[in-house]
């Protein structure tokens, strides 16, 4: 076994293989020990394709920033040839596609060793992973009574436990951000259209939906954001150019940057006490690096942004289960309830809603930008929140057992009142990230989540990096395994 195999971030492992000091065979084997002895109480990792990752040993590595460091994909999105997709549903189980996705393609132009994929719920919906197809719910390996988030929440559980050092995520609600707070990890939502939709899908719910990693490092998704990063062919639209690249931006500190506080939601309630003193600690550790701090949070219509949002996603679910269903009915044998309910509410929406929600989450966007912006020298920089308003929560709370999808998601104790925060830099486009800088009283991770204006995804990572060497995280680990 590869000695730091479980412990070391992607780069560490890259520069293991580019040494000679181990194979990426090696680090394979290391993988698949890893599942072996971990998966069966995490249920994070299915559809394995050892011999497809063998063959592409054999064959030749592409010579990229990752070569031989063994990798997943989530079970939803990322499409690819030799590796079929249960997209978290029984109704879409072992989906076979004829071609490879974009961002597969950049993916695995680095180097990676692709050898499965990771859970997600059915539909990408909720911030937990108990999706029927797989049998059990997936759990999270500081506490196997929590989950792990969702919708990636295979991919931070496997992270997290070691089986690989990073994972490919997808972000439409906060679907990386909050596995990453969840399973103590670092988690990155770019711009949108940063990364490559196509060309199974022009955008993603109405352009909130975004590819993304699962890292212990910030370095590690700096490196696979550069290497991913662009429009690929016909992309409807683009995110601004960068500059240098993330990779360049991490070598070096930020300017002093303006900083706004949210101790709350950012419709004023309260958080779970944990949280809130995670939030004033990350304040503390800002205003020691030299950043100016101070309390503010956003005056827009969150709770509208919220109602749109459930609109726009309730009527792509909608959209995606009939298309799979082909003429089939809607039975529970097939679809989990809370997507009969998602298909039953978007029945009732006027057919103008669909376009009406998307105007009214276009102007949620252009009201956060307004909170970045100069106000008499007042401009906000950075947005620090809590990435979600409590610790992870117990598996089984939000399994998708309801068909009221409106409740699921809006409800007094629903999925917005657990992550009031991640979903508005998807509505807006702007990059975000959740950072793994606490715990709680009994020990379970607590991210930090920090927003910058639309665009300015290398002075936020910039950011991220500089609090991670002033903070690091990497000693954090889980239990080992009962």
């Amino acid at each position: 076994m590869v000695e730091d195999y479980g412990v070391s971030d992607a780069t560490g492992l890259a520069a293991l293989v580019a040494s000679g000091q181990v194979s990426p065979t090696e680090l394979l084997d290391d993988a698949l020990r890893a599942v072996e002895r971990l998966n069966p109480a995490l249920n994070a990792v299915v559809l394995m394709q050892e011999g497809v990752a063998r063959k592409a040993i054999a064959q030749g590595l592409p010579q990229g920033p990752f070569l031989g460091v063994p990798f997943l994909l989530k079970d939803l999105g990322a499409e690819a040839v030799d590796f079929p997709s249960h997209n978290g549903s029984r109704l879409l189980a072992n989906t076979r596609y004829d071609q490879d996705s974009s961002i597969f393609k950049r993916m695995q132009a680095t180097g990676v060793v692709t050898f499965g994929r990771t859970t997600s719920p059915e539909g990408g919906i909720g911030t937990a992973t108990e999706s029927a197809v797989y049998g059990a719910p997936t759990r999270n390996p500081w506490n196997l009574d929590h989950t792990p988030g969702g919708s990636s929440g295979g991919a931070g559980a496997a992270v997290a436990a070691g089986i690989v050092a990073f994972a490919h995520g997808s972000d439409g609600g906060g679907s990386v951000r909050i596995p990453a707070s969840c399973c103590g990890l670092f988690g990155f939502k770019p711009t949108r259209a940063r990364l490559p939709d196509g060309p199974y899908a022009g955008e993603g719910w109405a352009g909130m939906a975004i590819d993304g990693f699962l890292t212990r490092s910030v370095r590690d998704t700096a490196i696979m954001l550069d290497a991913c990063e662009g429009a690929d062919l016909g992309a409807p639209y683009c995110a601004p150019p960068l500059g240098a690249g993330h990779a360049a931006a991490i070598s070096r500190p930020p300017r002093r940057l303006r900083v706004a506080v949210c101790e709350t939601t950012f419709t004023g309630e309260a958080i779970h006490p944990d949280c809130r003193d995670a939030v004033l600690q990350t304040a503390k550790l800002l205003e020691s690096l030299g950043h100016h701090v101070e309390m503010a949070r956003p005056r827009a219509d969150v709770t509208g942004m919220m109602r749109a949002w459930t609109d726009l996603v309730g009527v792509g679910t909608a959209l995606a289960v009939t298309s799979a269903l082909k003429g089939r009915p809607l039975s529970a044998d097939l679809v989990e309830a809370v997507g009969r309910g998602a298909v039953a509410y978007a029945a009732t929406l006027p057919p103008t809603r669909y376009l009406q929600a998307v105007g009214e989450i276009h102007a949620f966007g252009r009201q956060m930008a307004a909170f970045f912006e100069p106000e008499d020298g007042a401009g906000h920089d950075i947005l620090l929140s809590a990435t979600l308003a409590e610790p992870p929560a117990k598996v089984g709370r939000f399994a998708h057992v309801t068909e009221d999808y409106v409740a699921y998601r809006t409800g007094p104790n629903g999925i917005f009142a657990y992550s009031p925060f991640c979903a508005v830099f998807n509505a807006s486009g702007q990059p975000a990230a959740s950072l793994p800088l606490a715990q709680s009283a009994i020990g379970l991770p607590i991210g930090l989540h920090l927003a910058a204006p639309f665009g300015r995804d290398e002075e936020l990572i910039a950011l991220c990096a500089e609090i991670e060497r002033a903070a690091p995280w990497a000693h954090r680990r889980p239990p080992a395994p009962q």
